[in-house]
């Protein structure tokens, strides 16, 4: 036996309430062709007469009357449940587990949290943080995983976030105990902290010099800390870099050549619909990440900091 159309059982209580075929078509905005074939598909389905024509109109048997009944509580239900939906769309409920790297927990969550809790009080928050150079799928327990790199496969949805622009940097200490690199390749010969392969683009140009890092590491606040102590050069976001406390402490290193962005996706299950919660918090970071309102910025304006979403997913620092 087929499935139970829900919209012939819609149909047929649209009938009881017309009287005529004619008349629940037009309430239903399709043709009285439509209205006879959904109500005899109905009825060969539950093998029971609801209805019997005649030309003064449709009279609902003992059958239908009872059926009828049935079914104006069942489509009750359905409205009460869409609206408790509805509710929760407004005002999502439960626990909401995330895991993004540490610099995101730190330098976004911390900062917003309260104005995201503070607008969904029936909100709770798991954040798990982790390092950024650490590459997996997400685990089934996550309902958003936050990456510097969009997977090739994965049984998620994924929505890009602004990347965020970065640039080469080093202490004058340094630079003047060590001059200044001339080229990319240039960075060879020196001490330089990071991970990774550093792509330096220039124009249509593109090199990436055989670095042999003298730190390794993928959190920027290492590396920001090893280049203001005079350690050697790093790839920096110029949000950290251009900050007023550290700004004086820090000098470009080969200005004309850009980094790669570190680009951020989120990842969520999603067959169809996005789940309240996540779509409250997916919709509240909007709000923020790429723009003037941007945590990260403490007030700067962010012109020149960001990366358009649409760019691919890469590598982290």
């Amino acid at each position: 036996m087929n499935d139970l159309d829900l919209n012939d059982v819609r149909t047929f209580v649209a009938v009881s309430q017309a009287s005529t075929l004619t008349a629940a078509a037009k309430e239903l905005k399709v043709p009285a062709s439509t209205v006879s074939r959904a109500l005899t598909r109905l009825e060969k389905h539950l093998g029971v007469l609801l209805v019997q024509r005649s030309p003064r109109g449709l009279v609902l048997t003992d059958s239908g009357k009872e059926y009828l009944q049935s079914c104006r509580r069942a489509l009750q239900t359905l409205r009460h449940g869409g609206a408790l939906l509805e509710g929760r769309r407004s005002n999502p409920s439960g626990l909401i587990k995330v895991a993004c790297p540490v610099t995101m927990a730190r330098d976004v969550f911390a900062p917003l949290l309260r104005e995201f809790l503070g607008r969904y009080p029936d909100l709770r928050m798991e954040i798990e943080p982790y390092s950024a150079s650490w590459d997996q799928e997400p685990r089934e327990d996550v309902d958003v995983f936050f990456k510097l790199r969009a997977p090739r496969d994965s049984s998620r949805r994924v929505r890009p976030y602004p990347g965020t622009a970065r640039g080469l940097f080093a202490s004058p200490g340094y630079l003047q105990a060590s001059s200044s690199p001339a080229t990319p390749h240039d960075l060879v010969a020196h001490c330089c902290i990071g991970s990774g392969a550093w792509k330096l683009t220039r124009g249509k140009k593109t090199v990436t010099p055989d670095i042999r890092f003298r730190v390794v590491s993928s959190d920027p606040a290492v590396a920001l800390k090893l280049a203001t102590s005079g350690l050697g050069v790093a790839i920096l976001p110029l949000w950290i870099a251009n900050s007023p406390d550290v700004r004086d402490t820090l000098t470009p290193v080969l200005p004309r050549w850009t980094p790669e962005p570190i680009t951020l996706c989120a990842l969520f299950f999603s067959p169809s619909r996005l789940t309240p919660k996540v779509q409250a918090l997916l919709d509240f970071l909007d709000e923020y990440l790429g723009t003037d309102r941007d945590p990260r910025l403490k007030g700067n304006s962010a012109k020149g900091y960001f990366t358009d979403r649409r760019l691919a997913p890469t590598s982290g620092p």
